[in-house]
């Protein structure tokens, strides 16, 4: 297949335009500069030149694919429910693009959306329209585009990573550097879901060739891992302090992370395993950490 990717030149898209190639599908990856672009053509993907700001140049990257995952989104969270809105546009723009035909259209959420909100890991037959996470939208904006006969399929992921990026624990890096301690609030108990990157790229290469209507994945090789856990490897590696904070503490210490800091979001991937037939097979999220270099940015 002609495959439109979104996010090409990214943490996942990177690793996920060989994975593809490799598969025999053609990469059209969409790039905003010059470095991007040099980077896909020694990938071996054809370059595609535009934004998530640009609508018009989302729907002519569909336009000419047989198929599109969208994986591009804004990780500025200081402006994070903009940025949700931004990406509700952007999966309305592919959409417009593919209407009338079957061509599937992957797009991206978390299993956040997944959770049934009584402490039971988060599974792909759930939707949670009243999480307050406001990602959510971008599974809104599928769902129009299913109403409307557009073959859509999400996948949720949770935090991906290798040695040298862990999603939002990322960040705790450098919260942690600035702190001059490693916390987790009151018993760290609360856990974040995982899947290496490895896993993750096979997992959106097996759902855009199966290209099932209205199906939902998760990309979790680990349901959860302890905020304790985390911690504990972030402290060992940093050579800090571990420290246990209470949740009034919370915004002092993490942040614009706060907001995450305590959630327990542990989440499943039973149904994603049984319908494509994937199994995960990477690295743990505890053995990356280990690995990790933490150079000082």
């Amino acid at each position: 297949m002609r495959i439109f990717l979104t996010g090409a030149t990214g943490f996942i898209g990177s690793a996920l335009v060989p994975e593809l190639i490799e598969a025999g599908h053609h990469v059209i990856g969409m790039t905003r500069s010059d470095q991007g672009a040099q980077a896909l053509v020694a990938a071996g993907a054809e370059v595609h030149r535009g934004t998530l700001e640009d609508t018009d140049s989302l729907r002519s990257g569909a336009a000419k694919a047989d198929a599109v995952i969208h994986l591009a989104f804004d990780h500025d969270f200081s402006h994070f429910v903009e940025n949700c809105d931004k990406d509700k546009r952007a999966i309305a723009a592919l959409g417009a693009a593919l209407a009338g035909s079957d061509r599937p259209l992957l797009i991206t959420s978390g299993t956040g959306v997944g959770s049934r909100d009584n402490g039971q890991p988060a599974v792909e037959d759930v939707f949670n329209t009243s999480h307050p996470n406001p990602r959510i939208g971008s599974e809104l904006a599928g769902n129009a585009l299913l109403k409307d006969g557009v073959n859509v399929s999400v996948m949720r992921l949770p935090q991906v990573h290798n040695p040298y990026r862990q999603g939002l624990i990322t960040p705790l890096i450098q919260i942690a550097r600035d702190k001059g301690v490693c916390a987790y609030v009151e018993e760290g108990l609360n856990r974040w879901p995982a899947g290496h990157l490895s896993d993750v790229v096979r997992l959106y290469r097996l759902a855009i060739e199966k290209a099932e209507r209205g199906a939902r994945y998760h990309a979790v090789g680990e349901e959860g891992v302890s905020a304790r856990e985390i911690a504990e490897a972030l402290g060992r590696g940093l050579k800090l302090p571990v420290v246990s904070i209470a949740r009034g503490e919370a915004q002092a210490y993490f942040g614009w992370m706060a907001m995450f800091a305590a959630l327990d979001m542990p989440a499943s991937s039973a149904q994603t395993q049984a319908r494509l037939g994937w199994r995960p097979t990477g690295p743990t999220l505890l053995s990356d950490l280990n690995e990790a270099r933490y150079v000082p940015s």
